[in-house]
């Protein structure tokens, strides 16, 4: 049985320069957790926060970063039922699913059924989960609500227009040049906006004939998010997943009144903790819904353990479309 393995370290907040792959122990499961033997690992814009320190939740240095992962259950710790060595699984993290194995918490896996990649499984949890969790439990989307997803290009905004047009949703997704919005297009929105050439709020106006939207998904923040907020149809809402754009926006409270709007902050990781049988919940709706076709994770690139650093940059260059998924023999 090997007693090291590979990793990607972070040993200070400098960025993608500042990590290495190094060799680690491997990992001992404790009461109530498992081992996995990671295949694939997702990466999220959560990860390039993390290794600047700049996140939300801030792991003890060193660390290694990595927040989803699908692979096959190793060993259980002391307590741990229900779950087999060898089964496929898979799972979200605080830190830790950038290594050949990693520990998970035993009531946070779900058991891969069969058909479903590893890489598709690590590409689900995070975009779908937040997909899924903001449009049905914090936002009530409703069959025939006009949705407007920004950011729909990225991983998890083209999870949210797929997720939404699983729910009845019409949908009009934003991106940032052709080429991205050829894949929303494909992804099933009904209409596509340029943020970088078009007038976000003129068009919402002209696409849905100056009823505006019923729900807006934003992940951008900044001057897309003002644009949006005047974008609402009566009794609407907006969405806050994060702050792509650069700028936390504040939010005029009048705005909120006069129109019967809401502003709903949605930070999917939270649940984990909070309503983690919900979470689990979600994943199983999530995975039968792949079964039957009704969803369909774009996984645009797939990098080797060894090449995380290229895979880190493209994902902040935001190059691809869609999820970026490392793979481990």
């Amino acid at each position: 049985m090997k007693t090291m393995m590979q990793a990607v370290l972070c040993r200070d907040h400098g960025g993608i320069d500042g990590l290495a792959l190094g060799d680690l122990p491997v990992p001992v499961p404790g009461a109530g957790e498992v081992r996995i033997k990671v295949r694939a690992a997702g990466l999220n814009f959560a990860d390039l926060l993390m290794v600047k320190g700049a996140y939300q939740e801030k792991p003890p240095l060193p660390f290694v970063p990595g927040l989803e992962i699908a692979g096959d259950v190793e060993c259980l710790g002391p307590g741990v039922t229900g779950v087999a060595p060898g089964q496929p699984v898979m799972t979200t993290l605080s830190h830790g699913g950038l290594a050949e194995a990693a520990i998970a918490k035993a009531d946070d896996l779900v058991a891969l059924p069969d058909g479903i990649d590893y890489a598709t499984a690590a590409a689900l949890a995070i975009a779908y989960g937040t997909a899924y969790g903001s449009l049905r439990w914090a936002s009530r989307l409703e069959e025939g609500d006009i949705l407007v997803v920004h950011g729909a290009a990225g991983g998890v905004g083209l999870a949210s227009v797929d997720c939404g047009k699983a729910l009845g949703a019409t949908v009009i997704g934003t991106a940032r040049g052709a080429a991205h919005l050829e894949v929303v297009k494909k992804y099933g929105a009904d209409h596509v906006i340029d943020t970088g050439s078009e007038d976000v709020r003129a068009r919402i106006k002209e696409l849905t004939a100056g009823h505006g939207a019923d729900l807006i998904f934003d992940p951008i923040g900044g001057d897309l998010f003002d644009a949006s907020l005047r974008s609402l149809a009566w009794g609407g809402r907006i969405l806050v997943i994060g702050f792509a754009g650069g700028r936390i926006q504040a939010i005029p409270a009048n705005l909120l009144l006069v129109k019967n709007v809401g502003a709903i902050g949605f930070y999917w990781g939270s649940y984990r903790k909070h309503d983690p049988a919900r979470v689990r919940s979600s994943f199983q709706t999530l995975l039968s819904w792949l079964a039957e076709g009704r969803i369909n994770p774009h996984v645009s690139i797939t990098r080797p353990l060894s090449e995380y650093q290229e895979a880190l940059t493209m994902l902040a260059a935001r190059k691809s479309t869609g999820k970026i998924v490392l793979t481990i023999d």
